[in-house]
């Protein structure tokens, strides 16, 4: 099952996000169906869009470990933008960088300037981190 899959998420080890948040996006973004698809097109566990796949050096987004490797390097990546602000992160993650600069998000309490779904996004997500 995808518990054995993800034996090689380690917290901290080498790209410094915690192993529950990461479990949290998957959760929420494709129920831990490695095959999933969206309507928008995004790809995989992490649901990579093929552009952000193809900018991580994703070249297969359906293979496990490359697609949490992936998701994981952009969460880092989105984390250190955002001063480790998992809300921040997230709300990124789900609409973009720039849907968040274009709203005027600066903190975790501007997230309610983001679009629904992407409220929702957070919402879950941080739930199912804070439970693990």
């Amino acid at each position: 099952g995808i518990r054995v899959e993800c034996r090689f998420l380690t917290d901290d080890r080498q790209y410094g996000v915690e192993k529950d948040f990461i479990l949290a996006v998957i959760r929420q973004e494709s129920s831990f169906n490695p095959n999933a698809v969206s309507s928008a097109g995004a790809m995989g566990l992490m649901q990579l869009m093929p552009g952000t796949a193809r900018s991580l050096g994703v070249t297969d987004p359906y293979n496990i470990e490359q697609n949490i490797d992936g998701g994981t390097r952009y969460l880092q990546q989105l984390l250190n933008r955002y001063g480790k602000s998992k809300e921040l992160a997230l709300a990124a993650y789900n609409a973009g960088s720039g849907t968040v600069q274009a709203r005027g998000v600066r903190d975790a309490g501007d997230i309610n300037r983001m679009p629904a779904e992407t409220r929702n996004f957070v919402q879950k997500v941080m739930g199912y981190y804070l439970e693990a």
